[in-house]
């Protein structure tokens, strides 16, 4: 799929069109300014945990919530409503695996297994299965229904918050793609990366191409921030991570800041703790996310240290996370005493608060209405 032309989509965005933004702080911390307290929202805040959630499941398959834009306007807000003032932002019901289905493959969401595609890519020669490089192929056609659903979510919160697009990074993707689904060892995938270097390229470039203009149009229909999941960061060791993943999220970041330039992005490399480095020096990223394997403090001082030596001092890079998602199975006394270590370990400015991972779908409701409140009262205490 050839690019087009870069140009600002600045025109196309009329904010006046939406209700005003009444709480601003999840992007004034993400653009680096100092707030009153940390914003916090969480990964995968809508979802299974919430018995409403599951309601409108009953009736509905899972991609027929993506691609019904009322149903996935209506699961986006679900925890807004539940936790009013409580949540920050708010991040579009959608699914990382909608490109691999804009780029020709059939992806079904099996209960009790999760994705799993029928036909996946097992050879290079598969390649020729993918539409993006047909003549006529369009990203904002085949994902229209996420743009309707972004537009429609952005008037249904009513300026509350702030709402968030996403993708999955491409090597991720890619790993789908070729493995037909999650794996533990991820040989499917790897093998492609060793024994048809140029192929997995040629797919990684391919990918980023549907991912930049994916999150331009999700820009352009009124997402205020964006972030990228590389899920499957971890299984590539560092000189793999430079090589097969690295340059790619280097590419989305700038092609979308080249259009959209005041939108922040966020890039969530799950277990890449070793390219923090250079995710902050190499990449034009606002926010670096963390899992919970990562010491915050020790992460603070890498990326600040990092972004002096390359001569980058006056960039300022926001992290984000990192709670330990199990914790919320623990007692509410123990979720607020590791909350308050969270942000006291994060410091008094520059971070984002989050889980390390998503919400699962044992969690209570009331265990994430007790991280949500410490978030408030710790991070709030730290700057006074």
């Amino acid at each position: 799929m050839q690019m087009p032309p870069t140009s600002s989509v600045a025109d196309s965005i009329t904010e006046n069109a939406f209700p005003t933004l009444q709480n601003d702080l999840y992007l004034r911390t993400a653009r680096g300014e100092k707030t009153e307290r940390a914003p916090v929202w969480c990964m995968r805040q809508a979802g299974r945990y919430l018995p409403e959630f599951r309601a409108i499941r009953v009736e509905n398959e899972f991609f027929k919530v993506c691609r019904t834009p009322a149903l996935a306007t209506e699961v986006t807000v679900q925890p807004m409503r539940r936790y009013a003032g409580l949540l920050d932002a708010a991040i579009i019901f959608s699914d990382i695996l909608v490109i691999p289905q804009a780029m020709g493959l059939e992806v079904q969401m099996v209960p009790g297994k999760g994705p799993h595609l029928p036909d996946p890519l097992r050879t290079p020669a598969d390649m020729a299965r993918l539409v993006d490089a047909r003549p006529g192929y369009s990203v904002d056609r085949e994902l229209d229904y996420v743009y309707k659903a972004i537009t429609n979510t952005r008037h249904a919160l009513q300026g509350q918050v702030p709402l968030l697009g996403f993708i999955g990074a491409p090597w991720t993707l890619m790993a789908y793609m070729v493995e037909g689904g999650g794996s533990k060892t991820f040989a499917l995938a790897k093998a492609w990366l060793f024994s048809h270097r140029q192929a997995a390229h040629e797919l990684l470039s391919r990918i980023a191409n549907v991912a930049a203009e994916f999150l331009i149009g999700q820009v352009r229909a009124g997402a205020q921030a964006v972030q990228v999941f590389e899920s499957w960061a971890g299984e590539l060791g560092p000189a793999d991570f430079a090589e097969f993943s690295l340059p790619y999220l280097a590419k989305i970041a700038a092609r979308v800041k080249s259009q959209c330039p005041g939108v922040p992005m966020t890039v969530f490399a799950k277990g890449a703790h070793y390219a923090l480095e250079q995710l902050a020096t190499e990449t034009v990223y606002d926010v670096i996310s963390l899992d919970w394997t990562v010491d915050p403090v020790a992460a603070r001082q890498r990326v600040d240290a990092a972004l002096q030596s390359a001569g980058q001092q006056g960039r300022t890079v926001v992290l984000q996370g990192n709670l330990d998602p199990t914790v919320l199975f623990g007692d509410a006394e123990t979720i607020r005493q590791r909350t308050a270590e969270m942000c006291r370990a994060f410091g008094p400015a520059g971070h984002i608060a989050n889980l390390g991972h998503g919400m699962m779908p044992g969690h209570s409701p009331e265990h994430l209405r007790v991280f949500l409140e410490a978030v408030h009262e710790s991070s709030s205490a730290l700057r006074q």
